[in-house]
């Protein structure tokens, strides 16, 4: 009887690409670069704290490029990627922020804070880079929107600011996409529930409890399944997927 061979993952397999990943010094982004780099990926690691960023790389069987960046700058985007050299395969848009505070005390700081590092961050790179890749002709790009992009959530505080700009982060996801398919750019976006992160972190157990009630799974999300979600989005395994917003929220959002 012939020999059956196993079906490989080479659909998964990044190997020979470079991925750069904004806001990669913990978390989740953090833990999506050493989810590419285990696939084969080269990474190109970036966070507005350079300590933190290159203390980071530290954690990588291989080092991985590090510089520090803003993304709200969109001068500082452009000069990366002229320092860089190259058009990366994959871009991350990651960085993030919240400030969690009711409409009526979201100070003009706080809101235009907030829509400029998860909002203008994902636009700003995605032009400088994903322009780059379409004149090439292929790249992918994964946003990291979040279910509150989708809905809002059942707690006390909610933060207009953040559901906002991830709304916007869908919406940009989805554009970009339509605009830069036929140049063989896929654009998607992964939206997680409630991770356990620094972000998480801060607040009290008896809401990180609540949260896990709301949650048909009955827990926080793992960075390293965020990480495999941009992982998949990130590779040829979704090849024939682009504009789509991938919900990893335990449920959540069904109820």
């Amino acid at each position: 009887m012939p020999h059956m061979e196993r079906p490989s993952n080479s659909k998964f397999d990044l190997t020979r690409k470079t991925a750069l990943v904004t806001g990669g010094g913990r978390g989740i982004g953090l833990q999506i670069a050493l989810t590419l780099q285990q696939a084969g990926a080269d990474i190109v690691l970036t966070g507005t704290d350079g300590i933190r960023v290159a203390e980071a790389a530290d954690q990588f069987p291989i080092k991985p490029q590090v510089y520090q960046l803003d993304v709200t700058d969109s001068q500082a985007v452009r000069d990366l990627a002229g320092e860089i050299g190259l058009c990366p395969d994959i871009l991350v848009n990651n960085a993030g922020v919240s400030r969690a505070a009711p409409t009526n005390q979201t100070t003009d700081e706080d809101w235009r804070a907030v829509l400029s590092v998860n909002l203008d961050g994902v636009f700003f790179c995605s032009r400088a880079f994903g322009s780059a890749m379409a004149e090439r002709g292929s790249g992918a790009i994964v946003n990291i929107s979040s279910m509150c992009g989708e809905i809002v959530t059942r707690q006390r505080s909610v933060v207009t600011s953040y559901n906002a700009s991830k709304a916007g982060v869908n919406m940009v996801t989805k554009t970009l996409a339509c605009e830069w398919a036929k140049a063989g750019v896929r654009v998607n976006a992964v939206a997680p529930g409630f991770v356990q992160s620094d972000m998480t972190a801060r607040y009290p157990k008896e809401t990180l409890a609540q949260w896990c009630d709301q949650t048909p799974m009955g827990r926080l999300g793992l960075p390293h399944e965020i990480a495999s979600a941009a992982h998949f989005l990130a590779s040829d395994a979704s090849s024939y997927i682009t504009e789509t917003v991938l919900l990893v929220d335990g449920g959540y959002t069904c109820w």
